[in-house]
């Protein structure tokens, strides 16, 4: 995933692939005359309501509802506030050095990004391509300048950044060698069962029914054992797993009761266990399939391990490249709470750790 993604596109199909930003009202925006500034990032201005728009579609993102409650909305704006003023100030700064490369969105390429949008959401003339904008609050000139804001962006980063990773063979053994786990399927299995539950309280043992219970179970088991289908057996039991032929899993050996993962140990694929008493009554299994543990062969595996240590070079590339932007610009905050946000982001940022890396 390309460092891109920081910076999500509206829900609105048919503005989704252009990033454009719509406005959904979880309560109506304040028009003010004079627009405040929250901040300015080489002398560029992003303001109040601009914030505003931005909340409002993360909340899209999320698929919050306008009917939650306006502190649960509060608690989810407050959340997601300092990584939009990251992303704000990145997405500056990375058109402005599109601008400054002279990385722009021709008509050639913008028509051909106008037909793939029309084609994905079935419009077929540019009456309905304006009707589908207006109903937004939008009009083409808006969506071209979103569409070329993106294109700016990730043209930067692909010529500037991206272009530049190369992933060696011996980085992709390196790390294969450093994660077996991550090639390593886990051993399972898959159960039929069928429980004949013991009436009672759970306090006390009445010892007729637990009998009952028992010779009802053995009864079953023969059957099974006699060739009846284990899986319309399953009509017979009283476990919740009844309604899917008795079908439980695949559970990680690693999960199973100690004494019950040795039995098992102990069967072959198709093998009916002993009646076994628990605590809810009488349990016979049937050992449905089993794996065992596999480690993913090198060759198999080096497609999978070359992208993901790439797409961890191209996100440490990235950091260091937008930190590099971040420290060689004038960047005004107008409110200190929100720089106070927009500082401990960047820091919670830089101290994460990048997945894909071999150490």
């Amino acid at each position: 995933m390309t460092r891109s993604a920081r910076f999500p596109a509206s829900r609105l199909c048919l503005l989704a692939a252009a990033g454009v930003i719509a406005l959904w009202a979880v309560a109506p925006l304040r028009a003010e005359i004079v627009e405040r500034v929250i901040v300015k990032v080489n002398g560029e201005v992003f303001t109040k309501t601009d914030l505003e728009t931005r909340q409002v579609s993360a909340l899209r993102d999320q698929g919050v509802s306008q009917q939650v409650s306006d502190a649960d909305m509060r608690k989810r704006v407050e959340q997601m506030t300092p990584q939009i003023l990251v992303d704000v100030v990145d997405e500056m700064l990375l058109v402005q050095r599109a601008k400054e490369m002279n990385y722009r969105l021709n008509d050639e390429a913008f028509n051909d990004v106008l037909t793939r949008l029309k084609a994905q959401n079935k419009i077929e003339t540019d009456e309905q391509l304006q009707a589908a904008l207006k109903s937004e609050g939008l009009t083409l000139v808006d969506l071209r300048k979103s569409i070329e804001r993106r294109y700016m962006v990730e043209t930067v980063e692909e010529r500037e950044v991206f272009s530049k990773i190369n992933v060696s063979e011996d980085e992709v053994k390196r790390y294969y060698a450093q994660h077996p786990s991550e090639f390593t399927s886990v051993p399972e299995v898959t159960l039929r069962e069928i429980l004949v539950r013991v009436p009672g309280d759970g306090k006390s043992v009445n010892v007729g029914l637990d009998e009952e219970a028992k010779r009802k179970a053995e009864s079953i088991r023969d059957r099974a054992l006699k060739g009846e289908s284990f899986e319309k057996l399953a009509d017979l039991s009283d476990a919740p797993s009844k309604a899917n032929g008795g079908l439980i899993g695949p559970i990680s050996r690693g999960d199973l009761e100690a004494n019950f993962a040795k039995m098992l140990a102990t069967m072959k694929v198709g093998d009916i266990s002993p009646v076994l008493r628990t605590p809810a009554g009488y349990d016979i299994v049937k050992l449905e399939s089993a794996t065992e543990a596999r480690v993913l062969p090198y060759e198999e595996a080096r497609r999978q391990i070359a992208d993901k240590v790439a797409a961890g070079k191209q996100q440490a590339a990235f950091d260091a490249y937008i930190k590099k932007l971040r420290a060689a610009a004038i960047i005004d905050w107008k409110v200190p709470e929100l720089k106070k946000l927009y500082d401990e982001q960047v820091a919670r940022t830089q101290a994460a750790p990048v997945p894909g890396l071999a150490q």
